[in-house]
């Protein structure tokens, strides 16, 4: 009886983990769809911006085809997808964000990007350079003030929901901000790169300086547009909409590896406590049916129907 009614318990508790467990597996997969989807609307946009560029570069003084309107010249053009690591001399200051997520239920996701983080601050502190560490996740904040980390800014992500764009705008914003004063050299995003389901890679990419593209013979719009307002106030705000519009898209890439990630880990979850209910429920059955068995025999015995054994 002790052992029947220990499966009856165990069933019973496996039956009320699974609905959550199934509710969580459709939310993840619900949002590491829309994660994806929204990156591809990120992108089109990324390339009506880089088409935007070049467009307005004749317009602009000679002297700032090549420099930022709004930021400081050294730092300006080059390739879309460069170095993200650093390196550059002058570079003393760097703001570094981390990305990670607001639950667990994800595996080593958050400790995956906390190790390379970790090591990328000994590797940039070894050379002198002055840090300052940011979290955007609540499990990221806790391990980095476990570590006694000290963090310059922080803030919690949803559960369900995506990351929305004037997050990106405004972080931008204020990091442009500061590097046109001088206040700031370089920032970096610390974030797990996306690459399939449950697939993920922690990576380091420079967000600050932006990397722009450069304008080719294919780039050039024709017939040329017709600017009507201050060309460089116009190249400014593409710049800056652009510095967020690739901020935005990496925290999307975030935000699919860990959707996908814990998708995986509930649809696994899911399964076997669909197996544990099979398995438990054929126990219960067998048991049940080995004690209504030996209960009619012990009435046919004590009512002389049949003798004892």
């Amino acid at each position: 009886m002790e052992d029947l009614e220990h499966a009856e318990t165990r069933l019973d508790n496996i039956r009320t983990v699974e609905p959550i467990l199934s509710a969580l597996r459709t939310v993840s997969l619900g949002s590491w769809q829309a994660a994806l989807k929204r990156k591809d609307s990120m992108r089109r946009y990324e390339e009506r911006l880089a088409t935007t560029l070049p467009a307005l570069l004749p317009h602009l003084p000679a002297d700032r085809r090549t420099t930022s309107p709004s930021l400081p010249p050294p730092q300006w053009g080059g390739k879309r997808g460069g170095s993200p690591l650093g390196g550059k001399e002058g570079v003393t200051r760097i703001a570094v964000l981390v990305v990670g997520s607001e639950r667990g239920l994800c595996g080593r996701f958050n400790a995956a990007v906390i190790e390379r983080a970790e090591r990328y601050l000994t590797e940039q502190e070894a050379d002198g350079t002055q840090m300052e560490l940011m979290a955007l996740g609540t499990r990221v904040r806790r391990i980095f003030q476990r570590r006694e980390r000290p963090l310059t800014w922080s803030s919690a992500l949803s559960v369900t929901a995506l990351p929305p764009y004037r997050l990106a705008f405004d972080l931008t914003h204020g990091w442009l901000t500061r590097y046109e004063k001088r206040e700031l050299d370089a920032v970096d995003l610390i974030y797990n790169t996306y690459h399939g389901t449950g697939r993920y890679e922690p990576t380091v990419a420079r967000l600050i300086p932006p990397t722009l593209p450069t304008p080719g013979p294919d780039t050039l719009p024709w017939p040329p547009p017709i600017i009507e307002t201050d060309p460089l106030s116009l190249y400014a705000r593409v710049v800056e909409q652009w510095a967020a519009v690739s901020l935005y898209g990496l925290l999307l890439e975030s935000a699919a590896a860990v959707h996908s990630t814990r998708f995986q880990l509930m649809e696994a979850a899911t399964q076997n406590a669909e197996r544990l209910i099979s398995e438990l429920t054929l126990t219960v059955q067998t048991a049940r049916q080995q004690a209504i068995t030996q209960e009619m025999q012990e009435l046919a015995v004590g009512a002389g129907l049949i003798g004892p054994r």
